[in-house]
């Protein structure tokens, strides 16, 4: 995991008032609610006195309910009540519940993983995508690591193989380039796009990544630290791919179709069938995926890489650089 980053963890209608739901990311137990306002919390899942998962609870008065003994704590992961002490009873301060620096945005929960800032960067995102597109989402469970994941939607050598029969149709066995370009847009928003040129060989010699001019068009697919990523099919279509983290082995994937129809029933139409698309074509995908080895992807891992693999080279590259950065934060804190 890169730490201090904002990384998206569910949609916003999977949290609705009145139920606390309790699930697992980054390889920790989290739950998330909404008070009687419909104001978010997501805190650590655990009751901080005798350890029992808080998502097992009920809400009441805007709080979440410990339904062990009783304990109340607010949005903020205060305790305000300890039953067994009394209701005038001010709660030792101690019973506090880790709580994630939380925004809501596009439909989607983001939650702040690392250390506190005094001034947070801008959430992850694509400008591209007007407010006049509509989306549906499907959600597909990978066991695999994230990474693994993200860098599959980076891989233009893959695509003739295994979506012969879809997207990779017409044999385009030859890679050249492709161009990856990273875009740094302030403190930790990192961007990555990406253009493929892939063709038929016809014996011709593929020309490298630094041999490739610079492109004049559109990416075509762009990649957004840390787990977010765009397919930029048309102006009036997108593919966004957000990779969720549950653990070091297991990542459930957020696929979205955006489109811009808004008659009722043809956006209905529209979005059912390009989900079925997406969920056909990831499923290629993840037949192979989840087999990698080892799970986690890195620079220095064994692999044997080719000019094509620019990309994932890039990533890696990247990746590694914003997790060595944190370390060398907190040797110097």
């Amino acid at each position: 995991m890169i730490p201090n980053q904002w990384y998206i963890i569910l949609e916003s209608n999977e949290v609705k008032k009145g139920k606390p739901v309790g699930f697992t990311r980054m390889g920790e137990k989290i739950v998330a609610w909404r008070d009687s306002q419909g104001n978010l919390s997501v805190m650590s899942d655990q009751c901080p006195h005798r350890g029992v998962a808080l998502s097992a609870g009920k809400l009441k008065d805007d709080c979440i309910q410990c339904p062990f003994h009783g304990f109340e704590y607010d949005t903020s992961g205060n305790c305000k009540l300890v039953p067994a002490n009394g209701r005038n009873a001010e709660p030792p301060k101690a019973l506090h519940v880790k709580t994630y620096p939380t925004h809501e945005e596009h439909g989607f929960i983001y939650i702040w993983w690392g250390e506190p800032q005094k001034e947070y960067p801008p959430l992850p995102w694509f400008e591209s995508i007007s407010d006049d597109m509509v989306y549906a989402t499907i959600q597909d469970h990978w066991k695999c690591h994230y990474s693994r994941a993200i860098e599959n939607q980076l891989d233009v050598v893959h695509l003739p193989f295994i979506h012969y029969n879809t997207i990779g149709r017409g044999n385009r066995t030859l890679v050249n380039g492709p161009v990856a370009k990273e875009e740094n847009r302030g403190k930790r928003n990192n961007l990555l796009n990406l253009w493929v040129y892939n063709e038929l060989d016809n014996g011709q010699k593929p020309k490298r990544p630094s041999e490739m001019p610079d492109p004049n068009r559109r990416p075509s697919l762009q990649f957004h630290f840390p787990n977010l990523w765009q397919n930029w099919i048309a102006d009036n279509i997108r593919v966004v791919i957000a990779f969720v983290p549950i653990d070091d082995e297991n990542t459930m994937m957020y696929i979205r179709y955006y489109h811009t129809m808004r008659t009722p029933i043809l956006r209905e139409l529209t979005g059912w069938t390009g989900s079925l698309a997406n969920l056909v074509i990831e499923r290629q995908d993840r037949r192979v995926v989840v087999t990698q080895r080892p799970t986690r992807s890195d620079l220095d891992i064994g692999e044997t890489l080719i000019p094509g693999d620019h990309p994932i080279v890039v990533y890696r590259k990247r990746r590694k650089m914003l997790i060595e950065d944190n370390k060398q934060r907190d040797s110097l804190a």
